[in-house]
């Protein structure tokens, strides 16, 4: 008789011992997938936001030879102007 009761307490601890360590690895793996998920987001909004600025990249390079962006980048970047030509600094 003490036999069998000591042999239930032991089934029952290991019984608990596992619904505890399954209880332990469910929460981890629950955390593990919030952090993945957050992780997705971020690199989605990252994704998005550089094919944004790829688009731009390209709409730039198509004009990159046009005269008129030429001529937008020697007077914004260089201060070229053209001959004769007035130019007036508001400050």
């Amino acid at each position: 008789m003490i036999n069998l009761l000591k042999s239930k307490k032991i089934f029952n601890s290991i019984i608990v011992i596992i619904l505890v360590y399954t209880i332990i690895v469910c929460i981890s793996q629950e955390k593990k997938l919030k952090d993945y998920d957050n992780q997705k987001k971020y690199y989605e909004s990252q994704k998005v936001s550089l094919e944004k600025e790829q688009e731009e990249l390209l709409e730039e390079q198509e004009n990159v030879n046009s005269p008129e962006y030429i001529e937008e980048q020697a007077r914004e970047k260089l201060d070229m102007y053209y001959p004769n030509e007035r130019v007036y600094i508001v400050q």
